[in-house]
């Protein structure tokens, strides 16, 4: 039978959790019930609070007496997230669900996100309708929405969480069912924005009609946080890292920054990298009232209501090559950057209102004297959505990871050439 893993705090969400365990018993699932309330000292669950503390080095009735929620509601999301990863590992979980308002579904969203990509997800939280970022993350998490403050049963209650009970055990034993279409094929991550899909659609059409499967993330934060993910997970065997955008933000401190390790999963993971300065000269912001005043006098492109780009300066160029140069020069794996020399984007080749020759250039120069020798450069008198560009990268990697192949996996010698 599937076993689902049911998480919430029993102290303050008892009566709701015990009815959406039942119902997902009557669906055919074994339930696992884990109290995550600091408060709680319910023998029903079959994984109890104080366990759930004591995964995270903490004591639950100390957690319960100091009076800090923020650091109580800290302590046991670790633990939940070790308890639900060992679960997982010896085979003992196949869905998992959570029930919460702020506090509870930050526990059982912290303890989703500590599971593969995959693995059956489902959050019923009062939080579903706002800003769900920190709850979902780079995760596959199902929110919904219980309409109804989660205080007790009622006619609107049941229903949600019969309809939850019924989705979060159909998922699982979809899941268990599961079977790949066709045989196991090379995954590659590419990263695209608008202004660089041409060129991402392109390499992917090429790479996927000679065996590689091409998983696209758009470049917008959590896209560049989810494709890392995967990486260190082992689900990527390549990257195509066409666009840099999330790199810029970072740097400059536009909206849709991917932290500051982007750039750094396939360099620490030795996979094959090819990559490029896709809408790198641009940093993304929200709508014009949300531009930073300093950069106001700046050229400025309102892209849609809610999104206004930035052309960077050169100064700027110069300390973004030197950051892109550091992640580069740390891969253990083979490395391929290629500079599309006539434009990073549709709104910088000539005659755009991005067309800066001269903050290119010091991008560029700065890029040639801060990488490695190691790492080859590929540089090319076209635009970055020139098909011939897009074939160039394609070929390029499914080179890299053909000698990574044939190799057994280590990484391989390249040379810089003097010109593409």
């Amino acid at each position: 039978m599937p076993v689902v893993v049911l998480l919430g705090t029993l102290d303050t969400k008892g009566p709701e959790l015990r009815y959406l365990r039942d119902r997902i018993t009557a669906a055919g699932c074994s339930v696992t019930l884990v109290d995550t309330g600091v408060r709680s000292t319910d023998s029903e669950a079959d994984i109890s609070a104080d366990e759930v503390a004591a995964a995270a080095g903490e004591e639950r009735a100390v957690l319960a007496r100091a009076g800090d929620r923020g650091a109580a509601v800290m302590a046991m999301a670790r633990g939940a997230a070790a308890i639900v990863g060992r679960l997982h590992a010896a085979g003992r979980l196949d869905g998992i669900g959570g029930v919460g308002g702020s506090g509870g579904s930050s526990i059982a969203a912290a303890a989703m996100q500590a599971l593969p990509v995959g693995v059956p997800k489902l959050l019923v939280s009062t939080m579903a309708s706002g800003d769900t970022r920190p709850y979902v993350g780079t995760s596959d998490i199902a929110l919904l929405y219980p309409v109804v403050d989660i205080a007790g049963l009622n006619q609107l209650s049941e229903r949600i969480l019969a309809n939850a009970a019924g989705a979060l055990a159909g998922m699982t034993r979809a899941a268990i069912a599961f079977e790949p279409a066709g045989p196991a094929r090379t995954v590659i991550g590419a990263t695209a924005y608008g202004v660089t899909t041409p060129c991402v659609d392109a390499a992917r059409a090429w790479l996927e009609a000679r065996g590689f499967e091409v998983l696209t993330f758009h470049a917008t934060g959590s896209g560049g946080q989810a494709m890392e993910l995967l990486v260190r997970a082992g689900f990527i065997g390549g990257v195509l890292d066409v666009t840099l955008s999330e790199i810029t933000d970072e740097v400059v401190g536009g909206a849709f920054t991917a932290g500051p390790h982007r750039l750094e999963a396939a360099a620490d993971m030795g996979i094959p990298q090819v990559v490029s300065l896709g809408a790198a000269e641009m940093a993304t912001f929200g709508p014009p009232e949300t531009v930073p005043p300093a950069y106001r006098a700046r050229r400025l492109v309102r892209h849609n209501d809610s999104i206004t780009l930035m052309r960077i300066s050169g100064e700027e160029s110069v300390r973004l090559g030197q950051a892109v140069a550091a992640k580069l020069n740390r891969a253990s794996g083979p490395v391929t950057l290629f500079i599309p020399r006539a434009g990073l984007s549709s709104l910088s080749v000539p005659g755009a209102v991005f067309h800066d020759p001269d903050a290119d250039a010091a991008l560029f120069e700065s890029l040639r004297s801060a990488l490695d020798a190691r790492i080859e450069i590929v540089e090319m008198d076209t635009h970055i959505n020139d098909p011939t560009f897009a074939r160039a990268m394609a070929e390029r990697l499914s080179a890299l990871c053909e000698r990574e192949t044939a190799s057994g996996g280590r990484p391989v010698d390249t040379v810089r050439p003097n010109d593409g």
